[in-house]
């Protein structure tokens, strides 16, 4: 008998996938892609949590189970999800398990991949930061905030940038513009662990300002 089961499985190994195979795994990866900022926002808190680097898989059973429902909901031949139970212990069939590790895999693989490249750009942020204050500290011309590559051209009634900044002032120097987004950087660092961003936002009656923002904990600084 068990000889029999034997060569059943090995029968039943080379069968094609199952026919949902395709299509789960299609709505799985196209899922994980639009939650692109439900899975960094995870990562950001779990990071500040556990203040170490956060394995992968933040995202990926929920995004399996929440497709799996879907699925089964259209197709009455797959088995539905009850209560804390996860796909691995209402599917049975060694070959369909298979299936859904290879797909949990590829998804992994994603989510780290979205993560790496998040990390990557933070890394970018950083060093454009760094080498903005270094030139504030050495007293040389000053890089635009907001695109990080030109100097700014500060005069008394105008700050203004290549890449298109032209905000109106009174009585600006290079030494209070310097000042200015030292002491803003520096406080927000005392209360937030990641970098704040520069870009230009237009006020009530059209004239263009230069904001500070932070997507992580939510502040934003009307600096002038």
């Amino acid at each position: 008998m068990e000889a029999l089961g034997e060569r059943h499985r090995a029968l039943y190994k080379g069968a094609a996938a199952p026919p949902w195979k395709e299509t789960y795994r299609r709505r799985c990866v196209e899922r994980l892609k639009n939650s692109r900022a439900k899975l960094l926002d995870r990562y950001r808190r779990a990071g500040e949590t556990m203040h170490c680097h956060v394995p992968g898989a933040l995202l990926v059973r929920e995004v399996m189970e929440e497709e799996w429902q879907a699925l089964q909901s259209a197709n009455v031949n797959l088995p539905s999800l009850r209560r804390k139970e996860t796909l691995s212990q209402v599917l049975e069939d060694p070959d369909e398990l298979a299936v859904l590790e290879e797909i949990q895999q590829e998804l992994i693989s994603q989510e780290q991949l979205t993560i790496e490249e998040y990390e990557r750009s933070l890394q970018f942020d950083q060093e454009c930061l760094n080498a903005m204050l270094d030139n504030l500290d050495a007293g040389n011309k000053i890089i635009c905030p907001v695109c990080k590559r030109n100097n700014l051209t500060v005069m008394s009634h105008l700050v203004l940038c290549q890449c298109g900044l032209y905000i109106s002032t009174q009585g600006m120097t290079e030494q209070k513009l310097r000042s200015l987004l030292e002491d803003s950087v520096t406080e927000h660092g005392h209360q937030c662990l990641h970098n704040p961003e520069f870009s230009i936002t237009s006020g009530m009656e059209g004239e263009a300002n230069l904001l500070m923002s932070c997507p992580v904990c939510d502040s934003w600084t009307i600096l002038i």
